[in-house]
């Protein structure tokens, strides 16, 4: 049995040296633990103080440089968009000389059967599908109570038939695009 006691104590060594390195592994965590407690001197208070106020200040100047790019960002797209728009309309001013010049040709008599005649209409009124589809709109004023924001009085007329300040006559067409007025209508206003 010498052999047998002898077999056990190498057994229980070699456990307890197993065992040994996590003993102290567990007392140094307990040591660590206490000794994160750190003491600071008034000087480096002050530099920690300091860096805290830098971070802040960067912080700030940070936000500050979002909030102004995002300001710069809307308003280059507003400026984009009025820049299209004021080219857009631009063209499209241009162009109603040649509107007019084609409601004179289609106006014009003649034969209704001449093929010059039903070409201009047809051009006539894909041009007018055009400016629909670019948005613009034709000023009503015919029959309509005179407003100097779209009409433009270069005649006025006494007729009792019709209203005080009534339109009476269009000499020329008045057009809007996205509710500013591109062109008055040149009217004739019946007092």
């Amino acid at each position: 049995m010498s052999e047998e006691m002898k077999q056990e104590e190498m057994n229980e060594a070699a456990e307890a040296a197993a065992s040994a390195p996590e003993q102290k592994e567990e007392k140094k965590g307990k040591k660590c633990k206490k000794a994160n407690t750190v003491t600071i001197t008034a000087e480096e208070a002050e530099k920690l103080e300091q860096m805290a106020k830098d971070l802040e200040s960067l912080k700030d100047q940070r936000l500050r440089l979002a909030a102004e790019y995002d300001n710069y960002r809307k308003r280059t797209t507003k400026e984009k968009e009025q820049i299209y728009s004021d080219a857009k309309i631009d063209t499209i001013k241009e162009f109603l000389a040649v509107y007019d010049n084609l409601e004179r040709a289609v106006a014009q008599g003649g034969d209704e059967d001449s093929p010059h005649k039903k070409g201009m209409e047809m051009i006539f009124h894909q041009f007018e599908e055009i400016l629909k589809k670019m948005g613009v709109e034709k000023i009503d004023a015919a029959g309509e109570p005179f407003d100097p924001e779209k009409h433009s009085a270069v005649m006025h007329i006494e007729d009792e038939s019709l209203g005080e300040n009534t339109v009476a006559e269009v000499f020329q067409q008045g057009f809007m695009l996205g509710g500013k007025v591109l062109r008055f209508a040149v009217v004739k206003v019946a007092n």
